[in-house]
């Protein structure tokens, strides 16, 4: 530099100074691949304000390692056609990331896609099949349906119930939960009187419910989501049924009251603690946040369970100082003891999220939550 004249120098200066302070605003995109609309529309929405709070935050404390973070988001509505459109889309876009998506098929059919790009992909989507394929760049959320089946089993136990029916719609989530929670209610001696399939979305299931009526069951068990859910327990009332209703994670849901109505107070649903029952410091901080940005609270506790597949990712690329794919994914698996907003929790050499408690809710008059088991859940 010296030899050169000094306006040259000036030149080559600015030049440096420009081409610096261009690298150092590329930014590192982050995908959400969340059914914006459709029947889960506020599920994803859910998911998709949570990272872009994330973002906001992040961003306002200097960004990632010096890099402002982008959001890309995508709309798969929750199906497995679109959810590879998506994919695609968000490939090609460049991201290191995508949370997303809310349901199991849509997250099924976007995960060779992200694998094959080298995209990390973290959803809450619970089907076992998803870390059964064993593609390093999928990370899950929430537990799987066979951590779920398997405390729903003891819940019946426990209360007493000998008597099951089972109703599930097509889905790959709600029939793997299905068949997972038989295996095991039967492995304890429970009587799984019928098992029977809905068409998701056809709103009238009395024919499928008078049927099952007719078994005297003790309880009737829901896999499916809570656009269904409240329905079915809303006809339930309508008929008469004397059986309880108990459903799984993905009837846990705002919108769960309101469809049910006044049929869906003591309803029991299985899932993860909801949201304002969450004990941690952190959680409480975030839930305010979020009602302070939107003016509402999370749909569910899946909006928090997305939010702490971002968190991590962040955490980790800030401790290894590196945002790269091929450093970041080896280091994910190796997350162990992470404190999210839903709890301590790691991930596994399979990107399973391990330490993840469940609880029973009793749905209350007002569509709150009340935990009801187990003991040690109830007396917190």
């Amino acid at each position: 530099m010296r030899t050169l004249p000094r306006t040259l120098q000036f030149a080559v200066a600015a030049l440096s100074l420009s081409v610096a302070s261009a690298y150092a605003a590329t930014p590192i995109k982050i995908g959400v691949q969340a059914p914006i609309t459709g029947q889960y529309a506020n599920e994803g929405q859910g998911i998709a304000d949570a990272v872009k709070l994330l973002v906001k935050q992040q961003n306002a404390k200097g960004g990632l390692l010096g890099h402002p973070l982008e959001v890309k988001v995508c709309d798969d509505q929750g199906e497995a056609a679109p959810a590879a459109i998506c994919a695609r889309q968000l490939v090609n876009d460049g991201v290191l990331a995508v949370i997303g998506s809310y349901t199991s098929g849509a997250a099924l059919a976007a995960q060779p896609i992200y694998a094959r790009a080298n995209v990390i992909q973290t959803s809450d989507g619970t089907s076992d099949e998803l870390t059964a394929r064993n593609y390093k760049t999928f990370f899950r959320n929430a537990p799987p349906n066979s951590a779920e089946a398997l405390f729903t089993a003891n819940y019946f136990k426990a209360m007493g119930y000998k008597r099951i029916a089972v109703v599930t719609d097509h889905s790959s989530f709600a029939t793997g939960l299905a068949d997972s929670v038989i295996m095991d209610a039967k492995k304890e001696g429970i009587d799984v009187l019928d098992k029977e399939f809905i068409n998701a979305g056809s709103q009238n299931y009395t024919p499928v419910l008078t049927k099952l009526n007719a078994l005297n069951p003790q309880v009737v068990y829901f896999s499916g989501y809570y656009t269904d859910g409240g329905l079915v327990k809303a006809q339930m009332a309508q008929l008469g049924m004397k059986a309880q209703f108990v459903g799984g994670d993905a009837n846990q849901n705002v919108a769960f009251a309101k469809i049910a109505g006044k049929a869906a107070a003591g309803a029991v649903i299985i899932n993860v603690p909801a949201p304002e029952d969450l004990p941690y410091p952190a959680a409480k901080e975030f839930l305010t946040q979020f009602k302070q940005a939107y003016g509402h609270p999370p749909p569910s506790i899946f909006t928090l369970t997305n939010a702490d597949g971002l968190r991590a990712i962040i955490y980790t690329a800030e401790k290894i100082k590196s945002a790269d794919a091929g450093r970041l994914i080896p280091a994910l698996h190796e997350l162990k003891d992470f404190e999210g907003l839903t709890g301590t929790f790691s991930w596994n050499a399979v990107g399973e999220r391990t330490g993840s408690p469940y609880v029973a809710f009793d749905v209350t008059p007002t569509g709150s939550y009340k935990i009801t088991y187990p003991p040690e859940a109830v007396a917190k």
